[in-house]
């Protein structure tokens, strides 16, 4: 006999041990012999009662997840032969190492190496599948302070049996990859870039945040609150008022960004803001099988569906699939409308600045008073102050006010020159 891939020899039991019974439960098993030498000669243990007890309390104890199920022992006249089976829930790792290279090993000839990070992400998939967030996160030494405070705002519980369920910890009790970004130790982030102009140029400022996707949804919404202008202007006596993007739209674009992300890329979430829009880049295109109309009818195939579940569970999104639609919603009476650019790796919104081409006409359109006035024009060649006053059931100084408001935004016109009964058409 000689030693390879799926042969080991150990003359005598030592802590590395373990190392080898990981290595062949990450790779496709083997065959340990305690108690031969190197060439395959026997090497009588010296006491193998004891022997067997230190290497049995090695495995169960210094391998993570379980692995001895995978093992079993045979004892002889010379010593103990170890027979390893290739284990269901790769990485094995060490635990005061965790799932990085110093800490997981696998089988490369007749050797026991260290795996290199590439070989540790395809053990998991080959486990997990390709779910991100279903994956068993690299990191296991996790902390979730801002998780903890966001569920407690929201009065929902969050303990070891939430975690479960949610599918922050998965059945080998290990964190996965949902509760790495639930984590203060998230490593994605979001990138806010405000330009001068409408143009990628001049920087006015630039932001990065970390932590939990929570703690960034939070720290997004106040960042983009202070980018959203209220802009004001009187009309008449009237003083209007109006943000620069619906507060809602934002709030929706920010949630989709980072809920349907594909955090299988390394990169930042980025968002852009310029004088004349607002585009929110995240990485990952449109899920396959899906185009961007699909979208829009409500079609809804969530990229990381238990990252979205939780989101749902605190309440900060209503359903799956209506939050575009929703978008679009707020842009009905607007001329310029929300874009989207899909390619295969990347997906933006953009979100135009409703004070930038044309200032507060959104707002004016949507006077109730004004869409009667205008429904009525669509049936009838003009209209007159008694007409509107009678229409509106208001007094005439108000009807006249009305009149003068949607002159003044172009909406109306009056009819000729001279004319004692001032009547108005709609301004074609």
């Amino acid at each position: 006999m000689r030693e390879d891939s799926n042969t080991e020899f150990k003359r005598e039991y030592t802590a590395d041990i373990k190392k080898e019974v990981m290595a062949f439960a990450n790779s496709g098993g083997g065959v340990i012999y305690v108690g031969w030498d190197d060439k395959g000669k026997p090497y009588p243990l010296s006491n193998i009662d004891e022997t067997l007890t230190k290497i049995t309390n090695s495995v169960r104890d210094g391998i993570l997840p379980d692995v001895t199920m995978f093992v079993g022992y045979e004892t002889g006249k010379n010593g103990i032969i170890v027979t390893v089976q290739e284990g269901t829930h790769k990485p094995y790792f060490l635990p005061e190492k965790g799932i990085k290279p110093s800490g997981v090993y696998v089988r490369q000839g007749a050797s026991s190496v260290p795996a290199s990070y590439e070989q540790i992400r395809e053990l998991i998939k080959l486990i997990n599948g390709d779910k991100f967030e279903a994956v068993r996160s690299l990191a296991q030494e996790l902390t979730f302070t801002a998780a903890a405070a966001e569920f407690a705002r929201c009065g929902v519980e969050f303990g070891e049996n939430q975690m479960r369920t949610l599918g922050i910890v998965g059945a080998d009790s290990l964190y996965t990859n949902l509760g790495l970004l639930l984590s203060d130790q998230c490593v994605h982030t979001v990138k806010f870039a405000v330009f001068n102009g409408a143009k990628k140029g001049e920087f006015k400022t630039r932001k990065e945040i970390d932590g939990s996707v929570l703690k960034q949804m939070r720290s997004a919404f106040d960042f983009l609150s202070l980018s959203n202008n209220l802009v004001a202007t009187f009309s008449g006596l009237d003083r209007i008022e109006q943000y620069d993007y619906p507060e809602e739209a934002v709030r929706e674009a920010m949630l989709n960004a980072i809920i349907h992300r594909d955090y299988a890329f390394s990169g930042s979430t980025i968002v852009n803001i310029y004088d004349d829009r607002m585009e929110f880049v995240s990485l990952g295109g449109i899920m396959p099988g899906l185009r961007i109309e699909d979208l829009f009818l409500g079609v809804s195939q969530p990229r990381n569906e238990k990252l979205a579940n939780v989101f749902y569970r605190l309440r900060h999104i209503e359903a799956y699939g209506t939050g575009l639609r929703r978008i679009m919603q707020y842009y009905d009476d607007f001329d310029e409308k929300p874009e989207i650019t899909a390619t295969h790796g990347a997906f933006m919104l953009t979100l135009p600045n409703m004070n930038y081409i044309r200032p507060l006409k959104v707002k004016q359109r949507q006077k109730p008073q004004h869409k009667d006035i205008l429904a009525y024009l669509q049936d009838n060649p003009f209209i007159t102050n008694e007409i509107v006053r009678e229409l509106l059931d208001v007094k005439q100084t108000r009807a006249y006010t009305i009149i003068r408001e949607m002159v003044n935004e172009g909406l109306i016109v009056k009819r000729g020159f001279g004319n004692k009964d001032n009547e108005y058409v709609l301004n074609r």
